[in-house]
């Protein structure tokens, strides 16, 4: 039989674990609006709005979730903080010129005679 202890940090360790997954799935839920807030304004596809996304964490330093909810924000006036703001325009550029293998579009050069 488990002791009272025992009992009492399996308990503990389950109310945890349901706080982290309640957090992580209204994290998701504000990502994918994000995503949406991105390709309906620069539009691009699904798979590049998550580039986008995951290019302005990485080169603002910021955690994804955070960019995500000043981006789901935006359109109903929030302003963007000036580091989002500067690094979108980048990553929307990015996304476009990265397909969804994250591998860089090469523009195919004819070389030689026509």
């Amino acid at each position: 039989m488990i002791g009272d202890d025992e009992g009492a940090d399996r308990v503990a360790s389950l109310q945890a674990e349901v706080l982290q997954l309640r957090r992580a799935v209204e994290s998701h839920a504000i990502v994918d609006q994000a995503i949406g807030v991105v390709i309906t304004v620069a539009g691009l596809r699904p798979d590049q709005g998550w580039q986008v996304l995951k290019h302005i964490s990485q080169h603002t330093n910021l955690k994804l979730r955070e960019v995500a909810r000043c981006l789901v924000g935006w359109p109903s006036g929030s302003p963007l903080p000036d580091v989002i703001r500067r690094a979108l325009p980048h990553a929307v550029d990015h996304a476009r010129r990265v397909g969804a293998d994250g591998a860089v579009a090469v523009a195919a050069v004819a070389c030689g005679s026509p």
